[in-house]
């Protein structure tokens, strides 16, 4: 079964950075374009970026644009999001998508928290 599992968030000061990432399993990996999600307390989840296939191309809300970066490695079915400077608005958890087979699959989600 297609299983998504994220790692790599904590507390964090603002102006710092994190590298999350997701593992994953169940499907053909190389073959799916990635996403990063977030949701805040009390906000709709919202989409960060998304990495194609090889890694070819990537997309990224306007909200992340400069300080996000999404990578994945197919040797090892992972994806990644890189946040630097991170802001208290970045405040969230972070989930991993993959769209196949008509369905949209979730990870548990990592929390981030950006507190002084």
């Amino acid at each position: 079964q297609v299983q998504l599992v994220e790692s790599g968030g904590g507390l964090v000061q603002p102006g710092g950075s994190l590298r999350l990432s997701c593992a994953a399993s169940g499907f053909t990996f190389s073959s799916y374009a990635m996403s990063w999600y977030r949701q805040a307390l009390g906000k709709e989840r919202e989409l960060v970026a998304t990495i194609g296939k090889t890694g070819g191309w990537t997309n990224y809300a306007d909200s992340a644009k400069g300080r996000f970066t999404i990578s994945r490695d197919n040797s090892i079915n992972t994806v990644y999001l890189q946040i630097n400077s991170l802001k208290p608005e970045d405040t969230a958890v972070y989930y991993c998508n993959v769209g196949l087979r008509g369905m949209d699959f979730w990870g548990q989600g990592t929390q981030v928290t950006v507190s002084s």
